[in-house]
């Protein structure tokens, strides 16, 4: 649904996105919170400057309603600064769609919330039908849980063309550590679906800039380190098992407090995050890319004693260290 005063842009948003989506369009505030409440609406496209309310009021007032919090909204503007976008971050908007109008912007974003909400929606579904059937068929649905997440985590993996089984080595090895440090089957098992989880947030990043062979520019970097706080909130809405959020978004996180998304140093990084970090960068180092072989096992070895106690917590640095030490034939790579 767009929301805009200015008949041209309404009619052009229109041309850019028929037949590809359901369009309706109003003109003032009134007119958009009237229709929300008598229709589904699944992402709003709200031009800042309305006829009877300024779009950022409009935008809190849906927020105030539980039936709303999550709509997703891009906000339309003329203003080009930086200045324009932290606006948007800060009043709960999901992204913002520049004016004039350029059509593969428009449509580039407006397919990628759009995406982005309908698997919001189909975990919610899948969490909901999950809980019902754990109350007679508990082991039944635990299957059925694991299944569902490895789907997840293939679809997520097939978006880069290059890491196929990336999430499935990062959860093994990381249920590997876990067991090497006599945590409980169950933390064990926690960990192993967190590890399979951790980069679904890369179902918001464009595939043209995960897949790209040459140096990322800045804002393409940006875009990827998103990837976690996208995961997060993806993750947060299985509220049975919060800890997924937390593997999410956490995993980039360096022991000495440089990594990203929040800075967060030692004991302030979450335990399973660690070991997740531990493990997405031995994959990383023992899987094939577009420029080069698997790495050799001493050279791998050297980088994860390298970051120890700096991109790593020693204690589990230590640990995958044990784990190569043991792995005589170099069998902990892709093959």
């Amino acid at each position: 649904m767009v929301v805009d005063g200015i008949d041209s842009d309404r009619m052009r948003l229109q041309q850019i996105l028929e037949p590809r989506v359901q369009f309706e369009g109003v003109k003032t505030g009134g007119e958009a919170l009237t229709y929300v409440k008598q229709h589904t609406v699944d992402l709003l496209l709200l031009s800042v400057k309305l006829p009877d309310m300024d779009g950022f009021e409009l935008m809190r007032t849906l927020r105030a309603d539980s039936r709303y919090e999550d709509l997703p909204v891009i906000i339309l503007s003329s203003d080009q600064t930086q200045k324009a976008e932290a606006a948007v971050v800060m009043a709960g908007g999901t992204d913002i769609i520049r004016k004039p109008f350029i059509p593969i912007i428009v449509v580039k974003k407006v397919e990628q919330v759009l995406e982005m909400e309908y698997l919001h929606r189909k975990l919610k579904q899948e969490v909901h039908r999950q809980t019902k059937l754990a109350e007679d068929r508990l082991a039944a649905s635990e299957r059925l849980f694991e299944e569902t997440v490895m789907a997840l985590a293939k679809t997520i993996d097939a978006k880069d063309a290059y890491t196929r089984g990336h999430s499935q080595r990062v959860a093994r090895y990381a249920r590997h550590i876990a067991h090497k440090l006599g945590w409980l089957e169950e933390e064990q098992r926690k960990i192993y679906f967190m590890g399979l989880l951790h980069d679904i947030g890369k179902i918001g990043v464009p595939e043209a800039i995960i897949n790209k062979t040459t140096r990322l520019t800045d804002y393409e970097y940006g875009q990827i380190k998103q990837h976690t706080v996208i995961g997060s909130e993806i993750l947060e809405l299985v509220a049975e098992f919060p800890e997924l959020a937390v593997g999410a978004r956490s995993h980039h996180e360096r022991y000495d407090g440089k990594g990203y998304p929040d800075g967060f140093a030692g004991s302030q990084i979450p335990v399973y995050a660690r070991v997740i970090a531990v493990a997405d960068a031995y994959d990383a180092m023992t899987s094939r890319r577009s420029y080069r072989d698997v790495l050799p096992q001493d050279v791998v070895r050297s980088e994860i004693a390298k970051g120890r106690g700096t991109q790593f917590d020693p204690q589990f640095a230590d640990v995958m260290l044990q784990i190569i030490d043991s792995d005589t034939d170099y069998q902990l790579c892709e093959h």
